[in-house]
């Protein structure tokens, strides 16, 4: 695979963001969140007084842990509302990896960790980005090993609204464009 240029895995370092936005465990939380706004960001990484990633800071620590509580943010530290102990994984871990374990613990971002050195974060949504294109690569491994595909994606049935009748179906199929039932599609048929 490697010889023509396609990687049959791809990883964690190539769709995490790098530099990571931190801050320091005694700012204060609207600190955190100015910062998140400034940089268009859902979360912020706090570090202790030697430098090391101890926590994260999300939107949703913001809302749970001083909007709720009705919580002045200039009086309460980032260490006080942050998430701990952080999860991370290595650059070198797979995407699929990487996603595996953000849905068994219910988390949406991983602090990616080099050497004990903090070098990204990688969320849900970069993974969702890149999707597609993980689809692509996986389309065309399999073309190249030999597997018949058959583009059997595309013929597949799907559930939905007839485009035509606009009555349910589990069995609708593109035809033109639209999505047909199969009542419809022999209709179709019928009338040419």
């Amino acid at each position: 695979m490697a010889e023509i240029g396609l990687r049959p895995k791809m990883l964690v370092r190539d769709v995490m963001s790098s530099p990571v936005v931190t801050m320091d465990e005694d700012e204060t939380s609207n600190k955190a969140a100015a910062s998140m706004d400034m940089n268009g960001l859902g979360a912020v990484i706090v570090k202790n007084k030697t430098g090391q990633p101890i926590g994260i800071i999300t939107e949703r620590d913001i809302v749970k842990r001083i909007v709720a509580k009705n919580q002045k943010p200039d009086t309460v530290n980032a260490k006080d509302i942050m998430t701990t102990p952080l999860v991370t994984v290595e650059p070198e871990a797979t995407i699929i990896d990487a996603a595996r374990r953000m849905t068994r613990l219910d988390i949406r971002r991983l602090v990616v960790i080099y050497k004990g050195s903090l070098v990204g974060i990688i969320t849900s949504r970069d993974i969702l980005g890149v999707m597609p294109e993980l689809l692509e690569i996986m389309h065309e491994r399999s073309r190249i090993e030999g597997l018949v595909i058959d583009d059997e994606l595309e013929t597949a049935p799907l559930s939905g609204y007839c485009d035509n009748c606009e009555a349910y179906s589990e069995d609708l199929k593109e035809r033109n464009g639209q999505n047909i039932c199969d009542e419809c599609r022999i209709e179709l048929e019928q009338e040419k």
